[in-house]
């Protein structure tokens, strides 16, 4: 999940401290971060892989996300974790457990879905790479690579549809060499959302344990 919400934070925008080598992708990423910023709500759906072919690891899965501002609902590998905008709720039906807690971590390397408007805390630099024609689309790959020469992750190539100005897909190589893929198979901008949505309902985990960390 920790890297997880590593990835899912560098695919939806890109605010911060990047170092650009290259003004074609500067263009492009600005582009990008332009349109995802115009849009009060966003609904994602995507498939997540984590291969390691020395470790003989396939991990497949798909999920999907709701953003309002800074709150969200992100749904994957059965767990669901809501924050309203004050609260994050962690609710796993197989442990019939919720957890509460701020939505503040000191956890190393982890980013929560409501820090997904500021990319590059630490800072990349990055370059025009391959592009490619998937169904009609032109996707436009840029890599990026940390600044931090420690960083867990050696290089990352974002595949941008040149068309909507999306992120299509997301290919992070880790510094030992584990693959992670997320693609975006559906994209939908300002949705008619119920202000309920964001909104924890106690009565619907009575029989649920309710662990507090706050």
């Amino acid at each position: 999940m920790k890297i997880f919400l590593l990835i899912l934070s560098i695919i939806i925008s890109f605010l911060g401290q990047a170092q650009s080598s290259n003004s074609e992708a500067q263009i492009i990423l600005d582009e990008v971060s332009d349109k995802v910023n115009s849009y009060e709500s966003m609904i994602l759906k995507f498939r997540y892989v984590l291969e390691n072919t020395e470790e003989n690891i396939r991990q497949e899965t798909s999920g999907d996300i709701t953003l309002e501002g800074e709150k969200y609902i992100l749904n994957i590998l059965g767990i669901t974790r809501l924050y309203n905008g004050e609260s994050l709720f962690t609710i796993s039906p197989e442990d019939e457990e919720v957890t509460i807690s701020s939505n503040n971590t000191t956890e190393e390397n982890t980013i929560t879905p409501s820090e997904l408007l500021s990319f590059y805390e630490d800072g990349y630099t990055y370059d025009m790479d391959i592009a490619q024609n998937i169904n009609g689309r032109k996707i436009q790959y840029i890599k990026l690579t940390p600044i931090d020469s420690d960083s867990e992750i050696k290089y990352v190539l974002l595949g941008i549809d040149l068309n909507t100005k999306h992120i299509y897909k997301l290919i992070e190589i880790g510094s030992n060499d584990t693959k992670t893929t997320l693609t975006i198979n559906s994209f939908k901008t300002n949705q008619n959302l119920s202000k309920k949505l964001f909104k924890f309902d106690p009565t619907k985990y009575s029989d649920y344990y309710i662990n507090n960390l706050d």
